[in-house]
């Protein structure tokens, strides 16, 4: 999955070092007769989405963007538990095999990696792509691959919700680690008349996403509400994020918090440099066939 642009730092809302981007809404595409997404881009956050690049709320029910290549960043696909069938997974590492309902993978591109991702016949992949920044010391690094099993991520669940833990902690519950350090990925739902409450670190930035349904983001004396497909970056925050569902039905979220790199970069496609020379010799390592192929 690839998208073309180039870092902006826009001035977000602050208040005695909080900070608070506005709420987006992303932008809806297609690509061909298999692919749809809910997309968001790290420009519209004011700075606040770093680490993070882009995220793709994405369906795909037949195969879409073949092999790509992929630089200067790693590109993480989480699966919903929703998802039907296989989602086949390749690269130039050498890996091959189904991603199912509810997994994670996550590809550290660095210097260089191809990447192929496909549903199987009849099967219809939900969930989300998302391109992570690397620091410039592992833009040019060794490529690396984690992938995380649905049944080896801890989950939270009590009267008030069923959170999945698909990296990093939460609460006291410990996932995975994440190849980028101290970030967290979560992804769940709350019940009616419900709270969940989740503690970023300082220095860190947190992307919310409503999946479904109406969250209430209650914190340091502010509330904002997150209608279904809406998201919103903090920054900063010194105490609790507390996600209210006082609506009846389910809200279903998404959460990625990580430490900011705070670094410039250029994105182009499927490539994140920290120059414009970085990204055209990304693209002649590639064309010579440096980053390898999918067999």
């Amino acid at each position: 999955m690839s998208h073309t642009m180039l870092n902006t730092i826009q001035s977000p809302l602050s208040e005695a070092g909080l900070q608070v981007s506005d709420v987006s809404k992303g932008h809806y595409f297609e690509v061909g007769k298999g692919f749809s997404a809910h997309s968001f881009r790290h420009t519209d956050y004011a700075g606040l989405m770093d680490p993070l690049i882009m995220v793709d709320h994405y369906t795909m029910s037949k195969p879409t963007f073949g092999a790509h290549p992929h630089a200067g960043l790693a590109a993480v696909s989480l699966l919903f538990e929703d998802s039907e069938g296989q989602f086949r997974n390749r690269d130039s590492m050498g890996n091959d095999f189904a991603l199912l309902p509810g997994d994670l993978y996550w590809l550290t591109a660095a210097g260089g990696a191809v990447h192929d991702e496909s549903p199987r016949p009849g099967s219809v992949t939900h969930g989300l792509q998302v391109f992570v920044n690397l620091p410039d010391k592992m833009k040019q690094g060794v490529p690396g691959s984690t992938l995380v099993r649905r049944g080896d991520m801890p989950v939270i669940e009590n009267a008030s919700c069923r959170v999945r833990i698909a990296m990093g902690q939460c609460n006291g519950v410990v996932g995975t680690t994440a190849p980028l350090a101290d970030m967290t990925i979560l992804e769940g739902t709350i019940n009616p008349s419900s709270v969940f409450a989740f503690q970023p670190e300082l220095a860190h930035n947190t992307w919310l996403y409503a999946v479904e349904g109406s969250l209430e983001v209650v914190f340091a004396n502010r509330a904002i509400t997150l209608n279904k497909g809406e998201s919103v970056a903090i920054g900063n925050i010194d105490t609790q994020l507390n996600l209210h569902n006082r609506q009846s039905g389910k809200a279903r979220f998404a959460l990625f918090s990580g430490r900011a790199i705070k670094e410039h970069f250029i994105q182009q496609g499927p490539f994140a440099m920290a120059s414009e020379q970085q990204i055209i010799q990304a693209r002649k390592d590639f064309a010579a066939g440096k980053f390898g192929r999918v067999e």
